[in-house]
């Protein structure tokens, strides 16, 4: 692969005004007028940021409705399989009936793909660095797509087990590597909204495949297939068609002003797609985040380095109790309607699974967009919705009775909505520490270490839980109560995670410069210095 350097840029505009006002005070013999320098500055730097935001607009067109399609489809495909296990469960057409499987049988092949996602999570996302950004998504959405369509085709509990395994291949790093493309383009703590954004996807998924496996489920016997053998087959051929479509649309990863790559071997054979931006655009936004333009090759010294940072692991633990309570509710959420109200016909159930994610969803749009003009506080933000999940759990396990089962509802929608901005709060506080210390390697690897480690959670959920106990096989007003215990359990060590790292970074971090800390001090860099913009429609825009 050939290409051509970019040509060193100039030096900001205000230092060129710093200079002009030296060299003129140095011709008339006078001191310099440092306010009226100030004033200078101050009215170019407003200038510059409104420009900078408008441009952050235009990525976001870009960028966010593409990976917003991505992952619905993707979440989709993977939560499928819980409503498989109840669609047309009358008719003994469910999932469970057709492969004869155990509540054991279900949580091991749950627990599968999340135990593959573990694994390929890390090589996945640092793979993704050395390659085309936008083809490894691409990549990830057409065999998300091939293997969810190959649900359709299950026929005994082996290859169930083997479907979910590939799954979980192909699907891994997907999550991550959309954390750290966003840093290509934005500075981290301005991904906390866009994170946000696209990740309603999956509540949005979650909401709309429990509405519509009710239009599945009439289709039952519809050219000899059952409702669950359409879903996976319809939703995989439109994951396949989007992933195709990626290649033409989503930017790959953006170049300095003046450099063009000559594409070499396979990149070749792979559509081209227009640059994110072009002329002043991209001169500004090269002179914004010039850290993306110019990041240093990495080695396994780095990825090791990475490791031994004690940052990751309270991380690791705030994310591993919020995404297994959230994996927890959407694999058993019907399951746990069903033993509140044991009358509820299989359609009943996916019309009230949708709102927990409608909850979720309008959590995420409010607060996340907080959480990033409050940035200093991502602990406070993250900690607040995982008291209102603990809550809800609580009313969940103990409101109601037998003949009023409504007020355990109401308990899982507290959790729908305490869950939604706690993830995006994570991987957004991930990208902001590590790429300050470690760069792009760090947002990486960083962000695939929290999500694959902090996926053993729904591990814990989807094998030791709902199925684990022999409460939770009995039925009446006390089932799933030490399954839901433990939930919050572990959502309480979220808690102490956060707010132990918060401490942490305070006390140990705190008196530190970003230089110190290894930041490169582009002008997004130095904006954050002004401090965080708050509610006010300050120069740093949305």
């Amino acid at each position: 692969m050939s290409s051509a350097r970019a040509a060193p840029t100039s030096p900001p505009e205000k230092g060129k005004e710093l200079g002009k006002g030296i060299q003129e005070s140095q011709i008339s013999g006078s001191e310099p007028d440092l306010k009226l320098m100030d004033d200078r500055e101050g009215g170019e730097d407003a200038v510059l940021d409104a420009k900078i935001e408008k441009i952050y607009r235009k990525l976001d067109l870009r960028i966010v409705p593409a990976f917003w399609t991505l992952y619905f489809l993707c979440a989709a495909i993977r939560s499928n399989v819980g409503l498989s296990l109840t669609m047309n469960s009358k008719e003994k057409h469910s999932l469970t009936d057709r492969l004869k499987l155990t509540p054991h049988q279900v949580s091991t092949g749950l627990a599968l793909f999340y135990v593959c996602y573990v694994l390929f999570d890390l090589p996945a996302n640092l793979i993704m660095t050395r390659l085309s950004p936008h083809v490894w998504m691409s990549r990830i959405v057409l065999g998300v797509g091939i293997v969810g369509s190959c649900h359709a085709a299950l026929s005994a509990e082996w290859n169930f087990y083997l479907l979910r395994v590939l799954l979980g291949i192909v699907i891994a790093g997907m999550w991550p590597g959309m954390a750290y493309y966003l840093t290509l383009f934005y500075p981290p703590s301005r991904t906390g909204k866009r994170i946000g954004q696209y990740f309603t996807a999956a509540q949005v998924s979650a909401a709309v495949v429990g509405l519509v496996s009710a239009g599945f489920q009439q289709m039952d016997g519809l050219g000899g297939l059952t409702g669950y053998e359409w879903m996976f087959l319809l939703y995989g051929l439109i994951a396949v068609v989007d992933g195709i479509v990626i290649l033409w649309w989503l930017p790959d990863r953006p170049l300095a002003p003046g450099t063009y790559v000559q594409p070499t071997g396979w990149r070749r054979f792979i559509p081209a797609s227009q640059p994110a931006l072009k002329g002043e655009d991209a001169k500004v936004h090269y002179e914004d985040l010039t850290r993306v333009y110019h990041s240093k090759p990495w080695g396994m010294k780095d990825v090791f380095k990475i490791l031994r940072d004690w940052r990751l692991y309270p991380l690791t633990l705030m994310y591993f109790g919020v995404v297994g309570v959230g994996i927890g509710v959407q694999n058993f959420g019907t399951l746990i309607i069903r033993a509140t109200n044991p009358k509820l016909t299989s359609v009943q159930l996916s019309l009230l699974f949708s709102p927990i994610w409608v909850c979720d969803l309008i959590a995420i749009l409010l607060v996340t967009p907080i959480s990033d003009r409050f940035h200093h506080y991502r602990a406070l933000f993250f900690s607040i919705p995982v008291c209102i999940q603990i809550s809800g759990l609580l009313v969940t396990t103990f409101a109601g009775g037998p003949d009023d089962p409504w007020p355990r509802y109401v308990g899982l929608l507290m959790v729908g909505f305490g869950l939604g901005p706690t993830v995006p709060i994570c991987m957004t506080w991930t990208s902001e520490i590590f790429q300050r210390r470690h760069g792009e390697v760090g947002v990486a690897a960083a962000s695939a270490l929290v999500s694959g480690l902090g996926n053993l959670g729904s591990v814990t959920t989807t094998y030791a839980l709902y199925t684990g106990w022999d409460s939770d096989n009995r039925k009446g007003p006390h089932q799933y109560r030490k399954s839901n215990l433990v939930m919050i359990g572990i959502l309480c060590m979220s808690i102490l995670s956060a707010t132990t790292m918060g401490l942490l970074m305070k006390f140990v971090d705190g008196d530190k410069t970003p230089e110190e800390q290894g930041a490169v001090m582009d002008r997004a860099a130095k904006r954050e210095l002004r401090g965080q913009r708050g509610f006010g429609r300050t120069k740093g825009g949305n």
